[in-house]
């Protein structure tokens, strides 16, 4: 068991199971009716193939998955692939934790790498979960704001070790 520091946001997180899936789909397979010719179809994305993307992304603070911690799960995500829209909500482990931004952002750019560009994907703090929720929520769905966060290479270099499975800070 891993020591609590003291200089942590959330020294000391409550760490839940990976639940068990069907199966990993990862990078989408060749659809039945594009295999038999039929080039102009395509699968659906759904909740639980967005979710399979984001849930093995790392905690900045902590050697655990957003999924371990409860950040993110499938009942919080939302797929209208008719509409072309995706809605993630995550929670962080505290109300006042520093790293709400960074994990969003980080759950944006592994999104902005898999799925098509099509979609418009919205990322929020669950409601009611976080002391900033308003300001995370505008900076994390501000298209110029992400851009310019994307620009600084430290704040990527953290995004990235994220997305890699490691600890950022």
């Amino acid at each position: 068991m891993m020591e609590p520091q003291a200089d942590l946001i959330n020294p000391s997180p409550v760490v839940h199971r990976k639940r068990a899936t069907a199966g990993s789909r990862g990078v989408r397979a060749t659809t039945q009716r594009a295999a038999e010719g039929d080039e102009g179809a395509r699968d659906a994305f759904d909740a639980e193939e967005i979710f399979e993307h984001i849930k093995d992304i790392n905690d900045p603070e902590h050697p655990y998955s957003l999924e371990q911690l409860d950040v993110v799960s499938v009942n919080h995500v939302t797929v209208d692939d008719a509409a072309h829209r995706i809605k993630v909500a995550f929670t962080p482990t505290v109300p006042h934790c520093s790293m709400a931004t960074l994990i969003g952002l980080s759950i944006r750019v592994k999104l902005l790498r898999v799925v098509p560009r099509r979609f418009k994907v919205d990322i929020i703090v669950s409601p009611g979960s976080h002391s900033s929720e308003l300001a995370v929520n505008k900076q994390l769905n501000d298209k110029e704001r992400v851009a310019a966060a994307l620009e600084n290479p430290n704040l990527l270099e953290k995004v990235e070790l994220c997305l890699s499975g490691k600890t950022a800070m």
